[in-house]
């Protein structure tokens, strides 16, 4: 085996790890949630308007520098990003106030916005087209794995550690000046391009081969992170507050749960046809929502996260299969803008309605909000279940795609065809 062989797969790796460990500093705030709340006397709008930050802050990242790795490769953007999260950890750690929290909220989605499409199209880079389906199947189960590790990790630390407001956050920055180092000895495979600041433009740059997939797959990114702002936006205070059970390795447990699952989700449907990797998830989306509400009337805690895992099963298999749907259509020039566009549908799904759910809580109650935030999840699964069955009537049995392949086209080849 060549020596770049080896970089290029010890490469995948590092930055496998790096993109779950971007994802998981942006889960962990959530199980200090309520501590901050105790501490400072602070309601859950205040706590919301940190997460409405940090959500809106990273699709300006998104929609301006989403896919400014195209143009200046990929390793010198991921640095800069990442530079910037470990910052904001530093700053989470020193916070005595909301103003701060903000500060560091806002730091950290710019942050990551910048980093997520580029760590994602780096994958596919260092792939190559022998491994393009193991490069999707990692870019679909990092973040729930990412979500898993940082809301349970959290939850554990908080719960017993020292220094509960700090510990989590110093750990995460240990962990990021790590990958700070490993990201910089990873090959980068993307040169640099004219129309970087063209790219800064505040728009979605979807190739025209991906706009019909995307649009046909957009239930999917919608109802899988939509689940995922329910499960960390409100996730921890629903088990303290409907069941009364304040441990916050409980709260963590139900983001856990969720995002655990999906990962696993992802994992073992690598091999099937992303159109009925689709159609698992949307069922999921319809029905672990629904086990959900059906746990909080019985005030059930065993049918609530029985619940939670039968909507980690929509989650991963939702997310994944839309994900993999749409990677197959884009250029291999253009897969950071591509990245960059599921990602901003993703986090309004993501942040939009726990900001207005957050809002909503004092004054109508926190059950009927959840009741709320689950129709529209179960909406966007019917949605996703209707598009599939139609997509796959509309499919000729012989002309479909193999599992886990991408179509070739010309102007998709990989850049190492290219070269």
């Amino acid at each position: 085996m060549s020596r770049t062989a080896t970089s290029s797969r010890t490469g995948f790796v590092l930055v496998t790890l790096t993109l779950g460990l971007l994802v998981a500093a942006s889960s962990a705030p959530s199980p200090v949630f309520p501590v901050y709340q105790e501490l400072w006397g602070v309601g859950p709008a205040a706590v919301t308007v940190v997460f409405a930050v940090y959500a809106a802050v990273l699709l300006v990242a998104l929609l301006t520098v989403g896919s400014l790795s195209d143009h200046l490769g990929r390793r010198p953007v991921v640095l800069a990003a990442l530079v910037g999260v470990i910052a904001s950890m530093l700053v989470f750690s020193q916070a005595s106030d909301v103003v701060t929290l903000v500060a560091g909220r806002a730091l950290q989605g710019f942050s990551t916005g910048t980093a997520i499409g580029a760590l994602g199209a780096w994958l596919l880079d260092l792939a190559g087209p022998t491994r393009t389906p193991l490069a999707q199947l990692v870019n679909g189960a990092a973040p729930p794995a990412g979500l898993m590790a940082g809301g349970l990790g959290a939850g554990v630390l908080v719960q017993f550690g020292p220094a509960p407001t700090e510990l989590t956050y110093l750990v995460l920055a240990g962990l990021l000046l790590l990958a700070l180092a490993a990201v910089a000895l990873t090959p980068d495979v993307v040169g640099r391009a004219p129309g970087a600041l063209r790219s800064l433009r505040p728009v979605v740059q979807l190739p025209a081969s991906s706009r019909r997939a995307f649009t046909a797959h957009l239930p999917g990114f919608l109802g899988s992170w939509g689940l995922g702002g329910l499960c960390l936006g409100l996730g921890p205070s629903v088990v303290a507050g409907v069941f009364g059970l304040r441990n916050h390795v409980v709260g963590g447990l139900v983001v856990a749960s969720v995002a655990g699952v999906g990962a696993v989700t992802g994992v073992l449907t690598r091999h099937q046809d992303p159109r009925r990797v689709m159609t698992l998830g949307m069922a999921g989306l319809v029905a672990g929502p629904l086990v959900l509400v059906l746990g909080l009337t019985l005030l059930s805690v065993p049918v609530f996260f029985a619940g939670a895992l039968l909507s980690g099963v929509g989650f991963g298999a939702g997310f994944q299969g839309a994900l993999r749907g749409v990677l197959g259509t884009a250029p291999a020039h253009e897969r950071a803008g591509v990245l960059a566009a599921v990602y901003v549908v993703s986090y309004l799904a993501f942040g939009l309605p726990a900001v207005i759910a957050g809002f909503l809580a004092p004054h109508v109650g926190l059950r009927p909000v959840v009741d709320g935030y689950v129709a529209l999840v179960v909406v966007a699964g019917v949605a996703g279940l209707i598009a599939s069955v139609r997509a796959g009537r509309r499919t000729p049995r012989h002309s479909a795609a193999v599992p886990g392949q991408l179509r070739r086209t010309p102007e998709a080849c990989p850049l190492q065809e290219r070269a």
